[in-house]
């Protein structure tokens, strides 16, 4: 079983227009809402991959219902933990003019001493029975970068960790360290503080990550190579498959994560786990709903993906 933890879900707007004009008075095509947010949709991702998982996760305000009713409709098993915030809204915008898209990100609420503890709580007791866990996002203003460091130690179980700057320096500086952490570049850049303009410098220092005690590190560049470095296992590279058309990249980090924990929670090697991620986060560009995945085509497509062993 894999437990997900993660504090920034969002209540997400799609607006697709056929040319997106700045300044401009524009009228969507086409508009959905859905829940979104990285937690959320390795939670989603996982459950359309049918891998056996438990979501915690805060929710408050008119996003509360729809949440429910769309998770339960979905089968995904989510603890939702009351806030007296209200849950934040997103909006992405597609251009199909220019192929181009825009996010407008609110930033999440606090949440109180009393709703943290509630959720260590209902983490301790999921993450007791788990297999794998996954942290995901970024956190809320006024929660500790400490926030995942703290849950590592109550965590029985392999990690697999998507946050960067300061909270995976934290999480890197604690006595329980991820397995498996998977920033992209930008975000490992901004973590090292320096830039990661050449290869040689990107590798040293995911050569770096693996020396403060993540036992493999994943490296992704939107559509370019993936690249993953471990202590024992040296480096490799992974080419993505071109989508044949790209309708939303929102999320396709998010079911890359989701697809390597599915594949570890599965026994598969760690190769074949980021294949799996890398095959969810291809299949994730086909939609305009975020982590709705094909779980077929995904393993299908997982299984033609080889790495190609650098150093």
């Amino acid at each position: 079983m894999i437990v997900v933890a993660g504090l920034t879900p969002a209540w997400q707007q799609i607006l697709r227009f056929t040319k997106l004009e700045l300044g401009e008075v524009n009228r969507a095509a086409e508009v959905l809402r859905c829940a979104s947010g990285k937690v959320l949709n390795v939670c989603l991702a996982l459950a359309a991959l049918e891998a056996e998982a438990r979501t915690i996760c805060p929710v408050g305000g008119p996003a509360r219902e729809p949440f429910a009713d769309e998770f339960s409709s979905l089968s995904a098993s989510v603890e939702w933990i009351t806030t007296s915030g209200s849950t934040r809204l997103c909006t992405t915008l597609l251009d199909e003019a220019t192929g181009t898209t825009t996010e407008l990100v609110e930033n999440a609420e606090p949440l109180t001493e009393e709703e943290l503890r509630a959720y260590r709580t209902a983490y301790m007791i999921a993450a007791a029975s788990a297999r794998t866990a996954v942290f995901t996002g970024s956190l809320p203003a006024g929660v500790a970068a400490s926030f995942y460091r703290d849950l590592a130690d109550l965590t029985p179980c392999r990690i697999v960790a998507d946050v960067r700057g300061p909270e995976l320096t934290e999480l890197l500086a604690g006595p329980t360290k991820p397995f498996l952490v998977k920033p992209n570049r930008e975000e490992l850049a901004n973590t090292i503080g320096g830039p990661l303009d050449s290869d040689d410098q990107l590798h040293a220092a995911m050569r770096e990550i693996n020396r403060c005690g993540a036992e493999w590190i994943v490296v992704t560049q939107g559509k370019d190579a993936v690249w993953a470095s471990s202590r024992d296992a040296g480096l490799w590279r992974f080419t993505p498959p071109r989508a044949a058309k790209v309708v939303n990249p929102i999320g396709c980090g998010d079911c890359l994560c989701a697809g390597i924990a599915a594949g570890l929670d599965r026994h598969a090697d760690v190769l074949n786990s980021i294949a799996l991620g890398i095959a969810a986060a291809n299949d994730n560009l086909r939609s305009l709903l975020p982590a709705r995945l094909d779980a077929a085509g995904v393993a299908k497509l997982a299984a033609s993906i080889k790495p190609e062993r650098v150093d």
